[in-house]
């Protein structure tokens, strides 16, 4: 909907949400360290260490949001330091000033989300899920254009538009976890009381690495954009629909690998490793099943998918236009890469596994992917492109090594 708004706006959200999602990749990190916790116990069927894992993921939620909020207000700052054309410093920081006051209830969402998931009750979460895109739709479409008498708020109206659906999705959630009598006996609200030090500990112990994963991960595509900056606000403009459409289908292998983190987790409750070995290797395989496919849509029809953000008709879009073209061939190369390793690290996690993955990002993603990206990008003059083979190769080693230490860890000696 921003691209309707035309190229600098979608610039401007694409630096916005890139510096957006650092901070909350990093919080959701932490957070979703609950669902191992949650799932093993489920396993071993101790209610107790569930409802206390929950609690002090509510705290943890409090303690995060102080941080990732003192960031994101401060946005336009960072960008000003990473040396972003001014239009697009203020187009972001609008944005990011109005999406920072949902940000309390987007992590509150992720930890109580991560519960559900955990207890093998995902479908409400869904639910939720599908009505807040729908709400998301409505919002953006009043707030963005001015409509039943609000005024045309532009790029800044996405951001609350984003800011009341995280405040939506996280209320009914709330309400559905506290009403249900199945969850009675886990006492999430009824023992809240004060943070305990000892599960506090455990749960960050467990989460930063998880954390600072998705966070590295995060890093080579935030830096990717502020590099893509530096070449023009064309490319940029190009390169935000390319990774949106990566994005979107991403989300299905990412909920493949959370539903892999509960399976091996609830596998490792029960201290069955054979079956804890199955459910990793199946979800990686259903995540590369499904990345292919949408790996030859991006092949077989990538105007279609370019359509969705601009008027291909419109001679001011052409330049643009053709250059996502170029850049959704690439997206459809690493999307099976990028499948397989956000599945099999869900499958790491569902066995706490979350320290030695971390070192295997952190060389995946700085040290092949983003040192390749910028070597072709700037030292061999492939542009645009060459930023996005540094994002191909990066996924593609971090996919392998992750493969081999599951293998490892789910058929030991």
């Amino acid at each position: 909907m921003v691209g309707r708004l035309g190229p600098s706006a979608l610039a401007g959200v694409a630096l916005g949400s890139t510096v957006f999602f650092s901070a909350m990749i990093f919080c959701m990190g932490i957070l979703m360290a609950v669902g191992p916790m949650v799932s093993q116990a489920f396993g071993a069927g101790d209610h107790h260490t569930i409802g206390r894992s929950v609690r002090q993921g509510l705290w943890m939620t409090v303690v995060l949001t102080i941080g990732a909020f003192t960031f994101v207000q401060n946005g336009e700052f960072i960008l000003r330091l990473l040396g972003q054309s001014e239009a697009n410093q203020e187009a972001a920081g609008s944005y990011l000033f109005a999406i920072s006051w949902g940000i309390p209830s987007f992590l509150g969402f992720i930890t109580l989300r991560a519960f559900m998931e955990a207890v093998s009750r995902p479908r409400v979460v869904t639910v939720i899920a599908i009505g807040g895109v729908f709400l998301n739709i409505f919002l953006n479409y009043v707030l963005m254009y001015g409509k039943l008498g609000f005024p045309a708020m532009g790029l800044v109206g996405t951001g609350w538009a984003s800011s009341c659906v995280f405040t939506f999705n996280f209320l009914v959630l709330l309400g559905y976890v506290a009403k249900q009598k199945a969850f009675a006996h886990y006492h999430v609200f009824s023992k809240l009381g004060r943070p305990d030090p000892h599960y506090f500990k455990d749960l960050f112990r467990i989460g930063w690495p998880i954390g600072s994963s998705m966070g590295v991960e995060m890093s080579l595509f935030m830096l990717t954009v502020f590099m893509m900056g530096w070449i023009g606000t064309t490319q940029l403009a190009a390169h935000q629909v390319a990774i949106q459409c990566a994005a979107f289908t991403f989300m299905v292998p990412l909920g493949i690998g959370m539903a892999t983190s509960v399976r091996v987790g609830q596998a490792i409750g029960h201290k069955d490793l054979e079956r804890a070995s199955v459910a990793g290797f199946t979800g990686i395989g259903f995540s590369v099943i499904f990345m292919f496919m949408a790996a030859l849509f991006f092949w077989i029809a990538p105007r279609v998918v370019i359509s969705l953000y601009f008027d291909l008709k419109s001679p001011d879009n052409f330049e643009v236009i053709e250059m996502a073209v170029g850049l959704l061939s690439l997206a459809a190369i690493f999307q099976v890469f990028d499948g397989v390793q956000v599945s099999v690290m869900g499958a790491l996690r569902g066995m706490k596994d979350t320290k030695q993955p971390m070192f295997i990002c952190i060389f995946a993603y700085w040290g092949v992917g983003l040192t390749t990206g910028y070597v072709l990008a700037f030292r061999y003059g492939f542009g645009e492109k060459g930023l996005w083979w540094g994002l191909v190769v990066g996924l593609a080693a971090a996919s392998i090594l992750l493969t081999a230490r599951f293998y490892r860890l789910s058929h030991p000696k």
